[in-house]
């Protein structure tokens, strides 16, 4: 990318002034876990431009929710020691940019010259689980204690010291922490040294020096911890943090991260460039998990697994939350994005790679299949929106960028990233990221750097293809408007266009077009050739190996977009649906393709029914991942009309109930990752839709009951089930079973644990208690990083549900962003989309619209518009079946 493309792209970022630099920090913290605050020292070295001017007597940098005591300057020319210390005339503190500026005396500061600024200031340990922040956690010995550790990405280093918080300012960090003798501390580098103050209560630690590197990516943590540790085969100490008296819960994390680094090693053909990695698990955490180098940081859940109780769907989480992290320490902390509107160069990375090395690591787990039907379907889902994004989104202000930590980042990026690979062959693919990496290490590029790269690895037009997946937003539709059948090809006639889910059209959506790989099966397999669909209309010719055999588009789903193939076609592909020669991923994705083409008005409400009637006989996981999401989907949908849901419910009750008779409610000696993952959805599904059925809540009151005497009886009642027998449980009872299924909230030995009973809990049909749930929500029993868990258990339980849960919002409004606060924006869209997001009416779109108008909340007006968004395409979908034969009786007693 030339200097020029680069500075036309950052014209209108608000940035720092470029004409003083840092070069490194020297940080000394002494956290005061008593009292909630910290001293802070920092001196940091840096360099003048030789276009600084005169008479520049301040020096500018980001700071939030510090108190500055004082600030000094030394100046040091090329080749002389640095001069006399200069104190600061003033220091400003501006909140509103947090920035604060030190003025010093004119004459003070030299153009060319290195500068040694020394600042001291004390700040807060907030309960935000933003910047430096403590947490609480109640000890082995049942003692309430407290614990202090960082989250510093986006914009939040500057709560723990004053800096340029900036992704493209990167420097060398020397840390020194002063803590309490009994406490553990680390950093992102080793120890360098460590010595016992005067009087013995306190220690100051020492740690090496860390690589040049962005202020987001600095860590620390001091509490009590233990640990299990392993050395990887190329060398690298790795380390797990978990809690007192728990080691053993971090020895799948360990296993999953020793493996992955070395799987990297090799991938990026660059060694991991620190000499530890240390993972810990912080009792209080806003995401999954931050990436810090050489200190990751995770939500409990999403790091430690207790080997005796852990589902197989926690241990999948914590594999993919552990790859995603490792992947970012080459991919984001090695190389890093220039600003913020690149964001996606390291979400949409990891998120593929994450699901790379799970399949290196667990290949009976097929990772990629289970990614058409997880990060594919879900971006695809959001960027059928108008409310969408690029992408590649501008950012202006760096707080913009809060928005766009979205499902289109990490997974519509890593969406991409798979495309690219599937177009380019890994042989390219992976020849042009270690290009890329060795280029670039320790500083920061922008998206046209990686297609340059693709582009010389590959020979192919990468930048040309890539441009319309990553700079327009939306995805598009594939349409089949002529074919030709003979006895050994078929010829096609092919469209695109945009895909919105509402089907709408506005003036000006036809000059969308994509630069579309296409990529078609047959029974034979995947075909090799491949060609590339730059204008709106292509032909392509497919050769058959029998005169009725079938063609998909799309193999593998290795595109994001969906297709809407003929009538002749969904004939021919419904024999390979039945004798499953139809690839796993494939035959998923004619359903959830099926609905989506439903609700936007392209495709027939009764060919999409009668399609779902032929998986009668399914058995693969991915499919009925697939199938899943369509029935629950339909079924939230039609909840504002009784009569369809009634039929609906009743031909979802059949198809679930053929799935329990071919898998059953007991595990099997046999049973693979992916068998126990289907009985799992088959759970859920019972909980959703068999609930009154009578062998049904006889057998979840069964095992509930011994779940009772021995909620560590992992035979009977498997953590993979737990949630679905809880809700079937308190969906037919009462009083009782609630305080029972809450109280096991309390009692249970794990975070994993308390959140089955988080995440149903609002099940109960009783609308007392879904308003007891939400209430419990906010009382300050649930952390605030997983109260909106209740919520979503309440507004996403039945259409009665959604009413009390949007209620409780309004009323607890100010309450629920008083708990929030500072912290991260995230967190209130959880409670948007929990407690608003159940409705598919105009009428409630304009009232959620209009709550919103007047209580503003500008961090997250973009999920709030999507949340309207999908209400009001909601409204119009269930009109469609209305309006169809769905509405007869005699179509589905026809089925």
């Amino acid at each position: 990318m030339s200097t020029t493309d680069k500075q036309k792209k950052a014209e209108g970022r608000v940035l720092l002034p470029s004409t003083i630099l840092p070069t490194r920090y020297d940080i000394k913290l002494t956290p005061d876990l008593e009292k909630f605050t910290f001293d802070g020292e920092v001196t940091i070295h840096l360099e003048t431009a030789a276009t600084l001017d005169k008479s520049c007597r301040e020096i500018t940098m980001h700071a939030k929710e510090l108190c500055f005591l004082s600030a000094s300057v030394q100046v040091q020319v090329s080749g002389t020691p640095p001069g006399p210390s200069v104190d600061a005339e003033e220091i400003r503190d501006c909140k509103k940019e947090t920035t604060v500026t030190f003025v010093f005396p004119e004459g003070t500061l030299a153009a060319s010259s290195t500068l040694i600024l020394h600042i001291q200031y004390m700040g807060f340990l907030n309960n935000q689980m933003a910047g430096f922040y403590r947490s609480s956690y109640t000890n082995i010995h049942g003692e309430k204690k407290i614990m202090a550790s960082t989250q510093f990405e986006s914009l939040d280093a500057r709560r723990a010291f004053p800096c340029w918080d900036e992704p493209a300012r990167k420097a060398i960090f020397g840390v020194t922490l002063i803590v309490p003798v009994q406490l553990t501390a680390f950093s992102n580098m080793p120890e360098k040294c460590s010595r016992t103050l005067e009087g013995g209560k306190l220690r100051e630690i020492t740690y090496l020096d860390s690589p040049k590197m962005s202020t987001y990516l600095v860590a620390f943590c001091v509490g009590e911890f233990d640990h299990v540790q392993a050395q990887t085969q190329h060398g690298v100490l790795v380390k797990v943090y978990t809690p007192p008296g728990k080691s053993e819960s971090g020895n799948f994390a360990l296993q999953c991260a020793t493996r992955a680094l070395d799987a990297y090693d090799d991938f990026f053909g660059i060694a991991y460039p620190l000499p530890k990695l240390d993972m810990v698990a912080i009792p209080e955490f806003a995401m999954g998990a931050m990436e810090n180098w050489g200190l990751v940081t995770y939500r409990e859940v999403d790091l430690l697994i207790d080997p005796a109780k852990a589902s197989n769907s926690q241990k999948q989480r914590v594999c993919t939350v552990v790859t995603h992290e490792l992947a970012h320490q080459w991919f984001g902390n090695l190389v890093t994005m220039a600003w913020w509107d690149d964001l996606w160069l390291n979400e949409g990375f990891a998120s593929w790679a994450e699901n790379w090395a799970a399949d290196k690591i667990f290949p009976e787990w097929t990772m990629w299949d289970q990614f058409t039907t997880g990060h594919l379907s879900y971006a695809m889902k959001l960027d059928s929106l108008r409310s969408s994004h690029p992408i590649q989104v501008p950012i202006r202000r760096a707080e913009e960028v809060e928005e766009v930590f979205d499902g289109i980042s990490y997974c519509k990026g890593g969406s991409v990233v798979r495309m690219i690979r599937a177009v380019l062959g890994m042989k390219s693919f992976q020849n042009g990221l270690a290009k890329y990496m060795e280029k670039f290490a320790y500083s920061n590029t922008e998206t046209l750097d990686l297609w340059t790269a693709w582009e010389e690895s590959s020979g192919m037009p990468v930048k040309e293809m890539m441009a319309s997946w990553t700079e327009q937003m939306g995805f598009p539709l594939i349409k089949v408007t002529g074919e030709t059948w003979d006895v050994d090809k078929v010829t096609l006639e092919l469209e695109q266009s945009w895909f919105l889910s509402d089907g709408s059209s506005m003036e000006g959506d036809d000059d969308k077009k994509w630069c579309i790989p296409i990529l078609t099966c047959t029974e034979t397999g995947t075909q090799q050739d491949m060609i590339f669909m730059r204008e709106k209309t292509a032909t392509v010719v497919i050769p058959l190996s029998s005169e009725n055999g079938w063609v998909k588009l799309n193999a593998g789903q290795e595109v994001p977009m969906r297709v809407l193939p003929t009538s002749t076609m969904i004939e021919r592909l419904s024999e390979g649906i039945r004798n499953k020669t139809l690839p796993i991923c494939d035959r998923a994705a004619l359903v959830t393709d099926g609905y989506a083409l439903v609700k936007s008005g392209h495709m027939k409400p009764e060919d999409l029914i009668k399609l779902l009637a032929s998986y009668t006989q399914e058995d693969a996981y991915i499919v009925w991942q697939g199938l899943a999401d369509v029935l629950v989907g339909l079924d939230s949908v039609t909840q504002d009309d009784d009569e369809l849901n009634a039929h609906f419910k009743q031909f979802a009750q059949k198809l679930v109930i053929t799935l329990k008779d071919s898998v059953g409610w007991e595990k099997q000696e046999e049973d693979g990752h992916l068998t126990v993952l289907l009985r799992s959805t088959m759970a859920g599904l019972l909980s959703k839709f068999c609930s009154t059925d009578e062998s049904v809540a006889r057998e979840a009151s069964t095992r509930f009951a011994k779940f009772q005497e021995d909620p560590s009886d992992m035979q009977n009642l498997p953590s993979d089930m737990r949630s679905a027998v809880f809700k079937i449980v308190l969906k037919n009872g009462g009083q009782k079973e609630w305080d029972d299924v809450k109280k096991y909230f309390y009692t249970a030995s794990d975070q994993a644990e308390r959140k089955f009973v988080l995440g149903t809990l609002g099940s109960s049909n009783d609308a007392k208690l879904k308003k007891q749930t939400l209430e419990w929500s906010i009382s300050g029993d649930v952390k605030l990083q997983d109260f909106f868990y209740p919520m979503g258990s309440v507004g996403h339980s039945s259409r009665t549900g959604a009413e009390i849960a949007w209620q409780f919002f309004q009323d607890n409004f100010e309450t629920i962003k008083g708990m929030i606060g500072k912290g991260s924006p995230s967190l209130m869209d959880a409670c948007i989309v929990n407690c608003a997001g159940g409705f598919c009416s105009d009428s409630k779109a304009d009232e959620i619209e209009s709550f919103f108008k007047t209580h503003p909340l500008p961090s997250n007006a973009r999920k709030i518009a999507q949340c309207v968004e999908g209400m009001r395409t909601n409204a119009k979908f269930l009109q469609k079946l209305q309006q169809s034969d769905l509405s007869s009786d005699a179509f589905w007693q026809s089925l």
